[in-house]
């Protein structure tokens, strides 16, 4: 840098890793106070120490005045265009760089990010900025990155790496956040399932609330996986919460998320809640009757104003999400009886959808049971399984107290233990076998013509930790269905805790 021009000295700053440059003359220095102990920090390092510094943390810098005149361009930056310092000096800027804007910036007082530049024959990056002296444009100062076409490639090589990562990412997410369920995945012809299917169908256009009633294991989430589906949401997120699976106190940091520094534990820059990850979808607020009178409140307040506030933070986001909420329990009931606000309920309750227990649609059995097989066959790996019709009157002679889910776990534990391709009454569960028996006197076997018996053919066994496994999982879907999807109730007849039972439900797939 010359000194004797008396003119600037550099103040280098790196922030966010981006070069800053500032620009102050030298006889301006001492008109303010900040300026003066910055001038005093500055002179403990040497002037011959600061070109160096820009060459290295800079690369290519240049800078200009308010004309657009080069007033300093450093050596890499001639070597790059093929000139030298001497020759670059106090010329227009437009003169010596191909394509340069620097004259622009200097006029207009904008600054330049991350702007591509065609210089040789390579795009390089370039970052422009106007420099102001009391409040007046003075000048500008830029700098472009990378040093040959073969360090921008060496960068862009490991950023498209980077980019094609996070696209990975985001596209993995996005899957979990869509549908995954049509009204093509809900089985049945039964006059009061269809007339529930068809509102469903009806309503799924309208971006009204719609509550969905029914006993555990009916069904409800694919009704809302299919709403979202036929909706004009269904290119936006589905986000799916079970109000009953999440402690009280963070369940409202995990619906409106929370700000940095909002409780100890928070995430390091904060978190978006249920709310904001289904903006512009459809948020399925499974198990609303369990949510605490406490959330109702200010789940009552999101839905009125559409707009929510993060914990720990001040501003109010607004949302656009459109609200489809299940409970197995009687909630009218649970409103007279002051444990559910009538004014969330009646938000709610725009579109009531009662979807009847499996107990009341036998007819459709076989069609379910066929579907479920033809799903569950992927995961065992096998293909063309059947059901004897001997296992079809079991089926359908079962009061289901689980409803579908029930009817699945049984499908799945008879493929478990199942040789061929043929279901047949020694692969159903011990309950349901003996369930023929009781009624029966204990005729069962005489009565039945199925060649396979425990006798012809011993059941497969199974590794002790999957049999374990099994049973644990039979004996929570019968806690279940005897506690009327109540899981509370469940939890206390089986003696264990909520939690263990929340984790075990998860765990085995038990939802709604």
């Amino acid at each position: 840098m010359d000194e004797s021009r008396d003119l600037f000295f550099v103040k280098v700053f790196i922030e966010q890793g981006n070069l800053w440059v500032r620009i102050c003359y030298n006889k301006q220095m001492n008109a303010k106070e900040g300026d003066g102990k910055m001038k005093r920090i500055f002179e403990r390092i040497p002037a011959s120490w600061y070109e160096q510094m820009i060459n290295l943390l800079a690369e290519r810098v240049v800078v200009v005045d308010r004309h657009g005149v080069i007033l300093y361009i450093n050596e890499p930056y001639c070597e790059f265009i093929g000139t030298t310092v001497e020759e670059a000096a106090g010329r227009p800027v437009q003169e010596v760089i191909e394509n340069s804007r620097m004259h622009i910036v200097a006029q207009t007082g904008e600054t330049e990010l991350a702007a591509l530049q065609s210089i040789n024959g390579s795009e390089m990056i370039a970052n422009r900025f106007p420099l102001f002296e009391d409040g007046e444009i003075v000048g500008a100062v830029g700098s472009v990155m990378f040093r040959n076409p073969e360090e921008w490639q060496m960068y862009k090589t490991k950023i498209q790496g980077l980019v094609e990562e996070l696209s990975y990412y985001q596209a993995k997410a996005q899957k979990d956040l869509q549908s995954k369920y049509s009204f093509n995945d809900l089985i049945g012809d039964s006059p009061a399932f269809l007339a529930a299917k068809t509102l469903a169908e009806r309503i799924s256009g309208s971006n009204s609330s719609v509550l969905l009633i029914g006993e555990s294991g009916t069904g409800k989430e694919l009704f809302a996986h299919a709403i979202h589906h036929r909706s004009t949401r269904a290119s936006s997120p589905f986000v799916a919460i079970n109000c009953s699976a999440i402690p009280e106190h963070l369940l409202e940091s995990e619906l409106f998320g929370y700000e940095d520094g909002a409780f100890t534990g928070a995430k390091k820059g904060g978190k978006r809640g249920q709310f904001e990850l289904a903006h512009k979808g459809t948020l399925f607020l499974d198990e609303i009757g369990d949510m605490p009178l406490s959330m109702q409140s200010k789940l009552l307040r999101v839905l009125q104003e559409k707009e929510i506030c993060r914990v720990g933070g001040q501003k109010s986001i607004p949302i656009d999400v459109r609200i489809v909420a299940a409970t197995h329990r009687d909630i009218e009931k649970m409103v007279a009886e002051g444990q559910f606000r009538q004014d969330l309920y009646y938000r709610l309750n725009v579109i009531k959808i009662d979807i009847p227990p499996l107990r009341e649609r036998k007819k459709d059995i076989p069609a379910i049971a066929q579907y479920l097989l033809k799903q569950l066959e992927p995961r065992f790996y096998r293909h063309s399984l059947k059901l004897s019709p001997e296992v079809m009157e079991r089926l359908a002679g079962h009061s289901w107290p689980g409803n579908i889910r029930e009817l699945e776990n049984v499908l799945e534990r008879s493929i478990n233990v199942l040789d061929g391709k043929l279901i047949q009454l020694c692969h159903l569960p011990l309950y349901l076998r003996d369930q023929e028996a009781e009624g029966s006197g204990g005729d069962e076997r005489k009565g039945d013509s199925s060649p396979c018996s425990e006798q012809a053919a011993p059941l497969s066994i199974l590794p002790l930790k999957e049999a374990m496994a099994a049973m644990e999982k039979q004996a929570i879907q019968r806690a279940l269905a005897a506690a009327q999807g109540n899981k509370l109730k469940a939890a206390e007849l089986l003696q264990i805790s909520k939690t263990s039972l929340y984790d075990k439900c998860k765990l085995y797939g038990l939802h709604s």
